[in-house]
């Protein structure tokens, strides 16, 4: 084998010194082959700080490279024209490497043009670190969005962590910056280092768009490749149009994937044990859907992922993306849909995330009346930037189409949607009309919705909006926000607070049940009891219930049965379904074993017995959204704490009436029922299956004709203590007309 040296003219000393500084703004310009005027051959400059020598290796060809004069680790020299590969030596040690600098771009002008308009739907397909075979090499082309640096480099343990090395190429005046590093795939962990307008370096950032990272307390990105997975969800993906309708039963059950179930040893299950023992329990439990606290990847376990720093990396704490990809698969199978809670409003002041990513305020306001949210001491992104509000609509997206997500539940939409949200007099900025409505933040969730809905069939969005804010799940053409449906907070808030009262109290605190029917048409709404219900003091639900023992499991049982049989779709919180007694603590399982107890079983097979009812029963779920299939029949009964409405569907739907008692007295009780015939007891909170007394009505009640509460016809029942009944129409004893 020949061993020649090659030889060739000078580098430009100062640009030897920029590149061995890590200072020059274009490094491709000097590194890389380079055509030499009139000659056949090339000038290839390589540098690598760590070598005392670098060939450069064509077929059996060896061509040492020239040391550049005062540029230690610069070497340079003539090499003929064709594909080469570089050995580098220092100390008796030799390496083989491919030479970054040899590569053209990857982004082509188009994603130049999308990135500047801000409407590059696929943003991940450009940003991030992908995978890819380039120019004849397999390697990771690393791209991100940085306009105010004067340097961006990839660094990792393939290069020391030395940002000299490996200077990225920007692109333009989009302040994007691009390399393809061959040879580096899967699994390689990166950051990147950037030098500010200034010159100075900033602390080293984990990829914005990565998708993925390391377990923390470590905070570098890691390279995952995305593509290639093998769904198996094509029938679910082609019909669950229909399971997230307005008109289709929607009970959600949500879950923590950090703290519903632990390992032996303490430790989280992964997404391959979740997609086998959550799935099947949310299935025998009769849920539609599961809905995750957010998975995107977040530095801080207390913060429940609510302070994401990865927005488009499924956390590893559970495992790497593709098996993410196995539990919603996983749920699809059984037909059940997935939702995500999402978190565009704010994110963390860490050092290694977003704020000040290029030495400036980028992804954030720069003013802190703007910028910083006092309540989480986070940082709120610049909705009216038009590469931010891509960045963000991208990411929904993002999780429909890679990872088949059915839905997404809008974090914290009231802190966005008001620029005083949480702010005295003073600690704000007023919006272009003086007003405190934040209209970036409006026209931002309004893009969204238009843009996930029109690429994404079937799918819906929920908005967390604790306001009266106008039409949030209205469409966006109608002037609303254009969400699918809204969290029903005050109904929450109006129904805990009844149901924790004593019932001695509760005839005076009567309308705070029947308020939240005065407008459940007004919107789209899903009743959530939520994790925001049983932490930071509040206790379980099992908590709040006042009373003792089976009073306490009583007061439960009958809440959850008008929960069931109030108009709207239905959230509960894990543990939640079996009367978890403990307020829920992210650091470590449900408590499991209170199932071995039967008030317990009996508060989880109740769950169980409403979810199947009220898949089962259309006149619960149709009209769920709608004016119409909702009557009062006794609304004002206060002194003996009683309510009973009418729940109807379609035409040939059996109309069902539930009764709620909610004092710890035995009623016997007469109600007003639209139909004659028989009426069976379709479940009852006091039966004994449920840990109850069974001292209620029984199977069934036969009316007569006797009109009363503006019905026709009217039947006796009798309420037990502290209990909801469901009477559904199942004959009638008229005779055809």
């Amino acid at each position: 084998m020949d061993n020649k040296k090659a030889t060739g003219g000078d580098v430009d000393p100062g640009a030897a010194a920029a590149i061995v500084a890590g200072t020059h703004t274009d490094p491709f310009a000097v590194l890389g082959p380079h055509a030499i005027p009139g000659e056949a051959a090339r000038r290839l400059t390589v540098f690598d700080p760590g070598a005392n020598r670098i060939t450069a290796i064509q077929g059996s060809e060896r061509l040492s490279l020239e040391p550049v004069p005062q540029a230690r680790g610069l070497f340079s020299g003539e090499i003929p024209d064709g594909p080469y590969e570089l050995e580098g030596e220092a100390w008796g040690r030799t390496w083989m490497f491919e030479d970054p600098y040899r590569f053209g771009p990857v982004l082509g002008e188009m994603d130049e043009h999308l990135f500047a308009e801000g409407t590059h739907t696929s943003l991940w397909r450009a940003l991030g670190a992908h995978v890819m075979e380039h120019e004849g090499a397999l390697g990771t082309h690393f791209a991100v969005w940085a306009p105010n640096a004067t340097r961006v480099s990839v660094v990792g343990d393939f290069n020391a962590w030395n940002g000299r090395q490996h200077i990225m190429r920007r692109r333009g005046s989009t302040g994007i910056w691009e390399i393809f590093m061959p040879g580096l795939g899967e699994g390689t962990s990166y950051k990147y280092e950037i030098l500010g307008a200034d010159g100075r370096p900033l602390p080293l950032k984990a990829d914005p768009v990565g998708f993925g990272a390391q377990h923390a307390p470590e905070t570098a990105s890691v390279v995952r490749d995305i593509g290639g997975y093998g769904w198996h969800d094509k029938a679910w993906m082609e019909s669950r149009a229909a399971a997230n309708s307005v008109r289709t039963p929607i009970s959600i059950y949500e879950v923590h994937l950090g703290s519903w179930k632990r390992a032996d040893g303490g430790r989280p299950l992964s997404y391959k044990e979740l997609a086998e023992d959550l799935v099947r329990y949310a299935k025998d439990m009769g849920f539609t859907h599961l809905e995750f606290l957010p998975v995107s990847e977040h530095p801080f376990d207390g913060s429940w992922g609510y302070q994401p720093v990865g927005l488009y990396a499924p956390t590893v704490r559970h495992g790497p993306p593709h098996e993410f990809r196995d539990l919603v698969d996983a749920a699809h199978q059984e037909g059940i849909g997935v939702i995500l809670d999402w978190v565009p409003g704010h994110f963390p002041t860490d050092a290694h995330g977003l704020g000040l990513f290029d030495g400036t305020h980028l992804y954030e306001h720069s003013d802190p009346k703007e910028g910083f949210h006092q309540d989480w001491n986070t940082l709120i992104y610049n909705f009216g930037r038009t590469e931010v509000r891509n960045f963000l609509t991208a990411n929904a997206l993002y999780w429909l189409e890679e990872y088949h997500v059915d839905g997404l539940r809008v974090d914290a939409v009231a802190s966005m949607l008001y620029r005083d949200y949480s702010r005295k007099e003073g600690e704000w900025v007023p919006n272009k009309d003086g007003g405190r409505e934040n209209l970036e933040a409006i026209s931002l969730l309004q893009e969204m919705n238009s843009l996930v809905y029109g690429r994404q069939d079937g799918i819906l969005t929920a908005a967390e909006e604790s306001t009266s804010f106008p039409k949030v799940s209205r469409p966006v053409h109608e002037g609303g926000l254009g969400f699918g449906f809204k969290w029903n907070m005050g109904w929450m808030n109006d129904t805990l607070s009844y149901i924790e009262k004593d019932p001695i109290y509760r005839q005076h605190h009567h309308h705070q049940m029947t308020f939240g029917m005065a407008y459940h048409n007004s919107e789209n709404f899903i009743l959530p009891i939520s994790h925001d219900e049983v932490v930071h003091g509040k206790g379980s639900m099992i908590a709040k219930m006042p009373g003792h023992g089976d009073d306490q499991f009583a007061n439960l049982r009958a809440y959850y049965g008008f929960m069931w049989a109030h108009p709207g779709k239905k959230l509960l919180f894990m543990g939640c379904e079996f009367a978890q007694g403990r307020e829920w603590n992210h650091a470590g399982s449900l408590d499991w074993h209170l199932l071995d107890y039967p008030q317990h079983q009996g508060v989880q097979a109740l769950i169980r017995d409403l979810n199947a009812l009220y898949r089962e029963t259309p006149a619960l779920y149709v009209h769920d959204c709608e004016p119409g299939g909702f009557q009062w029949l006794e609304a004002n009964a206060a002194d003996q704490s009683v309510y009973a409405f009418l729940r109807e569907g379609g035409e040939s739907d059996a109309p069902v009436v539930a009764i709620s008692n909610f004092t710890p007295v035995q009623r016997d009780w007469t109600v007003g029922l639209p139909l004659a015939g028989r009426w069976s007891v379709a479940l009852d909170t006091d039966s004994p299956a449920y840990g109850g007394r069974g001292s209620g009505t029984g199977s069934h009640t036969e009316t007569i004709p006797k009109p009363y509460q503006n019905q026709p016809h009217s039947a006796g029942v009798t309420l037990a203590p502290l209990s909801t009944i469901f009477l559904k129409h199942e004959s009638s004893s008229e005779a055809p007309q």
